[in-house]
């Protein structure tokens, strides 16, 4: 079926966010002298569960330090909010990946809907796309807090092309994540995979195309890959 509209994943597909989420908790890790690597890391990309890196931390400490893991579990919440706040400060001056803002312009050119399927928040995906002046470019957003269950769950995916008032054969999938590559299968989407500088690092499952950023494509050239 031809392409009758675009899907975007947000982190690690439009901006770098991916990043900063792995670092903090690296950072919070190194503190307590244990390491987070990206394998255990890789079941939270694209998903907003799956991993619990506070507990996967406690895990971590329970084998060397017994009182210092229940002192982590005592703080649990201050830890987390640590973590937030250095994440956002990683985050803050991100730009929009390569690609994105050129493949969004020829959309808009052609007519073409684009959304947005993350299974972030509204509040922090939203606020993205206002700070980076592309909301304006997206006929609809959908986030976690639209859905029952996100990526890899295909909902997000289903929610976006019945906004859309499209089948979802017809909407191409832009996903970074293995969950993401996951849901857009399980909706019945074709999906091109990006992988991130985080998702490259980790087995993506197979896509219908893998591309080494949206900068190596044009909305002409997935119109023929796919049409």
């Amino acid at each position: 079926m031809p392409i009758r509209a675009l899907i975007f994943d947000f982190d690690g597909l439009m901006v770098d966010t991916e990043t900063p989420a792995l670092q903090s908790w690296q950072e919070i890790y190194a503190e307590y002298g244990v390491t987070l690597n990206v394998h255990d890391w890789a079941a939270t990309l694209g998903a907003n569960a799956g991993f619990d890196a506070h507990t996967h931390l406690v895990s971590l400490l329970r084998e060397r330090d017994p009182l210092l893991a229940e002192r982590v579990i005592a703080e649990r919440d201050t830890i987390l909010a640590r973590r937030q706040a250095r994440k956002d400060e990683l985050s803050a001056d991100q730009p929009l990946l390569p690609g994105v803002a050129e493949l969004l312009a020829e959309a808009r050119a052609a007519g073409l809907p684009c959304a947005v399927a993350s299974s972030s928040s509204r509040r922090w995906v939203e606020g993205w796309l206002r700070r980076l002046e592309v909301y304006h470019a997206f006929a609809t957003v959908v986030t976690a807090d639209d859905v029952v269950a996100t990526k890899p769950a295909p909902d997000l995916f289903l929610t976006a092309a019945a906004r859309l008032g499209l089948p979802p054969a017809g909407c191409l999938v832009l996903e970074d994540s293995p969950n993401g590559i996951r849901a857009a299968r399980a909706a019945g989407c074709p999906v091109v995979a990006i992988p991130g500088a985080i998702s490259r690092q980790v087995p993506l499952p197979p896509a219908d195309l893998t591309l080494p950023s949206l900068a190596h494509t044009s909305l002409a050239a997935l119109r023929q890959r796919f049409g």
